[in-house]
Order: structure tokens, then sequence, then C-alpha cells
């Protein structure tokens, strides 16, 4: 679960850029049964693509008359009562997702097109259905349309199934003038859902927005994943570098984290010190808290 560099992007300071490719993709064997006939894998519901075909899709919401989804035209996902359950339900659901668009990705690499955009299909539903997905659309249709009482309940209701889930893949914290804005993404190439490896990379801007001249010395990272497990992680400086960041300038770099879920979050700061009086104490600049998704967010990137 250590974090570790992949690419510097940019030092904004000369515009230079300077990149080191992630590693060639590697090919991954299909690993769930997704339909066809009798078979089927986890725990889910029957549904038909548009083409009328008969899929098992696993870990999808199911209603008290046993329908799919919203069959009965109800709002709300139905929920376990147990929150420890509804976390489990959440990760297993998020690695059938994620191993449904890495079986999809392979299909279409060895041109079974077919296949492709049968599980295409499969995806959709699974998205329509999944209780995550569902709710964080909800929300974003209750706060269009003003009605934040229904917001409010559907963020509660969110809270309890994928506490995660709240958490955007972004943060934006300002310690002293020096702001730190994070983004972070899901490597579907680098990760093996059906062997729990998850490789999320994520993207740091630094700006220094006060009127002195700052180095970061060394970084902090507290990395949780989905099991609640945490990790705490320092090292020296920024991939091999202690940058010196002048007033109003910034500095980017990548980095990435494993996981052995499919979803975390990692929060941490930077220690930093001003270097135009010798003797400046060193001090802490927050990385605020971020997730690590195979969903993603609706987030723009900074």
């Amino acid at each position: 679960m250590h974090s570790f560099t992949l690419k510097f992007f940019t030092d904004l300071n000369s515009g230079a850029t300077r990149s080191t490719h992630f590693p060639a993709r590697v090919s991954h064997g299909l690993v769930i049964d997704l339909d066809f006939g009798r078979r089927r894998v986890g725990s889910g519901c029957w549904v038909r693509d548009s083409a009328g075909r008969k899929s098992w899709v696993v870990g999808c919401a199911v209603d008290r008359n046993g329908n799919g989804g919203n069959a009965g035209g109800g709002e709300r996902p139905s929920l376990d009562p147990n929150p420890a359950q509804n976390q489990s339900s959440f990760l297993s659901r998020t690695q059938t997702y994620a191993m449904l668009k890495q079986q999809m990705e392979a299909a279409a690499k060895s041109e079974d097109y077919k296949e492709a955009a049968r599980i295409r299909d499969s995806l959709k539903i699974f998205e329509e259905e999944e209780p995550v997905l569902r709710f964080r659309r909800l929300i974003k249709e209750a706060v269009a349309a003003e009605r934040f009482e229904d917001a409010a309940r559907y963020r509660d209701e969110l809270k309890e199934i994928a506490p995660h889930s709240l958490l955007k893949c972004s943060s934006d914290a300002t310690t002293l003038g020096i702001r730190v804005q994070v983004r972070s993404v899901y490597i579907e190439g680098r990760s093996l859902p059906s062997r729990g490896q998850y490789f999320f990379a994520y993207r740091i801007r630094i700006t220094n927005n006060s009127d002195r001249p700052v180095q970061l010395l060394r970084r902090h990272w507290i990395i949780t994943d989905g099991n609640g497990k945490t990790e705490n992680v320092w090292g020296i400086g920024v991939i091999g570098e202690q940058p010196v960041i002048l007033p109003k300038t910034g500095f980017e770099y990548s980095s990435a984290c494993p996981l052995s879920t499919p979803s975390g979050r990692m929060e941490g700061d930077f220690e930093m010190k001003h270097i135009d009086r010798v003797g400046s104490p060193t001090f802490n600049v927050a990385i605020a808290p971020f997730s690590l998704s195979t969903l993603g967010d609706d987030a723009d990137t900074f």
C-alpha cells in the first residue's frame, strides 16, 4: 500500500515538462462469467439489455418484490440495515464493476466486439442500478431542483452504505499561503481486480501564494483502504527532489498508490520552511483528504 512516484509533470516556474510514461499495459484474462445460460457468480439479479439478452449482474439493488433496481418506480436503492454489511457489499460491487470494465477492454483488444458490446450493455445496467451511483445522481438532481431536504436524506443514506463515496477524488487546501490541490484517478491498465490489486495515480499542484520563498523538505501520507486499514508513509521531499517554490509560482508532480480494495482515501502534509531568513522554523502544509475510487466522481480536473 506504499505510495511511489510515477511521473513528474511540470515545473510552473519554467514551464518545462518532463515525463516518465507508465509501464506498458498488461494483458488480463476474463475473470467472471457475466451471462450465458445457467451459470452465475456472486449475488445480484437477472437483467435484460436492449437486445433482450439475459445477464446476471452482480451486486445490483433488489426491491422487495424481487425485481432488479427501480422496477417498482421507487427512488431509493434498497439497503441493508447493517452498516458493516453495507460497506462489505459496496466493496464487492465496486470490485465487480472494475472487473466488468476490464473484461470489456480485454474483449475489445482481442477484437471480440460482440462480447465487448454485451459487457458494455451489462455495465450500463450496472451503473443504473448501483446504489452509490444512483444516490449520487439523486443528490445532484435534488440540489438542481432545490429539494435540499431530499438531498440531505440521500447524502445520509449514501454515507451509511459507502462512507468513502462522499469524499471527492480531489481536494484543495491552503496553509500560510501555500495551496495544495490534488486529483486522483483509477488506472485500469495497471490493476488486477480479480487479485485484489487496484492502482491509483494522483497529481499534485503546489502553489506559493505568499510573499516568501519556501522549500519542501518532507512528505507524510496517511493512506486508508476500504476496510479501514491505515498506513502512515514518510519520505524526504517528493519525486527525489526538495523543490524551492518562489512566491507566485508553483510546482506539480504525479505519483501513485496501489490498494488492495477498490476504494480508499489519502491525506497528509508537507513539511516546509521559509528560506529567505536563516534559522526559520519548519511548518506543516495540509494535504486535505481525497478519495481513491474505481467509480470516480464528477469533479473536474484542476
